[in-house]
């Protein structure tokens, strides 16, 4: 394979002759010279073509290079002698690839997030969503390898299910039966036994459920893929489909959760920083400022540890300034999360023992009654990174547990099997990886930060 223009820039002056392939960014002309500006995506930066038209054989060809043409360029890295780039290519030879017209969209000029969401189909060649894409990128595979440093294995769970893992119903349906004329029982509802599956089947919204049935196996496992959520929320932070990372421990309890959940938002924060120094800069100084700092901070700082009651009394002294007052019993919302990372705490906070009335079936029951082990970790500037909890591992309990939520523990029966063969205190958490990802390079939308966004009223391209 040619190596990528990230590799070429680091290289020192050569009489060696390199090919460079990617797409034009920006062309200068003048009566003698011609600059190219090519990038291939593997840098913020691309590499600067010079081409010498007194040298050049072809100068139609040249004339027909627009912004947007993929080209092979070739010839002798030289010192630069502009003060934007330390090599540039001397170019001796040059092939267009593919040539583009004059109506190429992303001509030289800023662009608006929402039209290059219109444009998501071309909007990885801006300098932004280029920068996105390597960070996401670095992100997902520094996530695979904190897991697999540590001993996780990795488990795929179905997307596919019968189960509703948080139990809110906001599912998508999947169905190969005619919608417009669907087989019918006596009483008028949908026949689902004639279905493909032989019952009604959905998008998981959670591999979690699956997830524990392997922990129970394999101890330590994780599960990092595409879930669904049927909620009909237009905000910069939902979206439709969107990936998901969700550890399970065996043997394992809620402050191992905790511990694990902290290691593992450090080390994927510190890979970012470390791997894509020049992107988190330009995110930095365009996107976000102080982004690189506020990460900085939380990997340095031990995350701050309360239970919900003391967190709720703590937000009470300050309800005159919340657009929704807190009370013992209400959930904490976003602007609650951050004041008590950003003015409480000033670092990360994890948040713990939350009302069983606000939190899922699934959740260990603390001997109050009252409360699950359940937690959430809350990071400044953001709210809610992570959540999780210690597992309802009593099977009598888990099973009043379903009752009083109106779940049928019959649809569960292989779920409740783990609580009867063998049964271990285990725990586990999920990461939305695009609100991960959102939060570290400072972007506004959450529909910025996946190739494609799946939300209310949109499934395009």
């Amino acid at each position: 394979m040619r190596e990528r223009i990230r590799e070429i820039l680091s290289k020192k002056p050569s009489d060696d002759i390199l090919t460079v392939e990617g797409w034009v960014r920006t062309k200068r002309d003048s009566k003698n010279v011609c600059f190219l500006e090519i990038n291939d995506g593997s840098c913020l930066k691309g590499i600067q073509a010079v081409v010498d038209k007194a040298s050049f054989s072809n100068n139609n060809l040249l004339d027909s290079i627009t912004t947007g043409a993929a080209v092979v360029a070739r010839g002798r890295l030289v010192e630069s002698l502009g003060g934007n780039q330390a090599v540039e290519l001397e170019t001796s030879g040059i092939e267009i690839v593919g040539p583009c017209p004059q109506d190429y969209p992303l001509q030289k000029k800023r662009h608006t997030v929402e039209f290059l969401r219109e444009k998501a189909h071309l909007r990885a060649r801006t300098n932004l969503f280029g920068a996105v894409t390597r960070v996401r990128n670095t992100m997902s595979y520094a996530i695979h390898s904190f897991f697999q440093e540590n001993g996780f294995i990795y488990v795929n769970t179905p997307l596919i299910t019968a189960s509703d893992c948080e139990g809110a119903g906001e599912q998508f349906q999947v169905t190969t039966l005619d919608i417009e004329n669907p087989p019918r029982l006596k009483d008028g509802s949908i026949d689902y036994s004639k279905d493909f599956f032989g019952r009604m089947a959905k998008l998981t919204v959670s591999g979690q459920l699956d997830g524990e049935t392997y922990a129970m196996a394999m101890k330590n496992i994780y599960t990092f893929g595409p879930t669904f959520r049927a909620e009909n929320s237009n905000t910069t932070r939902h979206l439709a489909e969107f990936w998901m990372v969700e550890p399970e421990m065996a043997f394992c309890d809620l402050e191992g959760d905790m511990e694990v959940a902290e290691s593992f938002l450090k080390y994927v924060f510190k890979k970012v920083l470390d791997e894509r120094s020049e992107d988190m800069a330009f995110f930095d100084s365009f996107v976000q400022k102080g982004v690189v700092g506020t990460l900085e901070h939380v990997i340095t700082s031990p995350f701050e540890h309360m239970t919900y009651t003391e967190a709720i009394k703590r937000l009470e002294k300050e309800n005159d300034r919340f657009e929704f007052p807190v009370h013992w019993g209400s959930d904490i919302q976003s602007e609650h999360e951050r004041y008590l990372t950003e003015e409480i705490a000033k670092r990360p906070v994890i948040v713990t023992d939350y009302p069983k009335e606000i939190k899922a079936f699934y959740m260990m029951l603390n001997e109050d009654g009252r409360t699950v082990r359940g937690m959430d970790v809350l990071a400044p500037r953001l709210g809610e990174i992570i959540g999780g909890s210690e597992r309802e591992w009593r099977l009598d309990i888990l099973e009043n547990r379903m009752k009083e939520l109106g779940l049928k523990p019959e649809d569960y029966w292989w779920y409740l099997d783990l609580r009867r063969y063998g049964s271990v205190p285990h725990a586990g958490f999920g990461l939305g990886f695009e609100r991960a990802v959102q939060y570290v390079t400072g972007m506004g939308n959450i529909r910025d930060v996946i190739p494609y966004p799946r939300y209310v009223k949109s499934a395009e391209f």
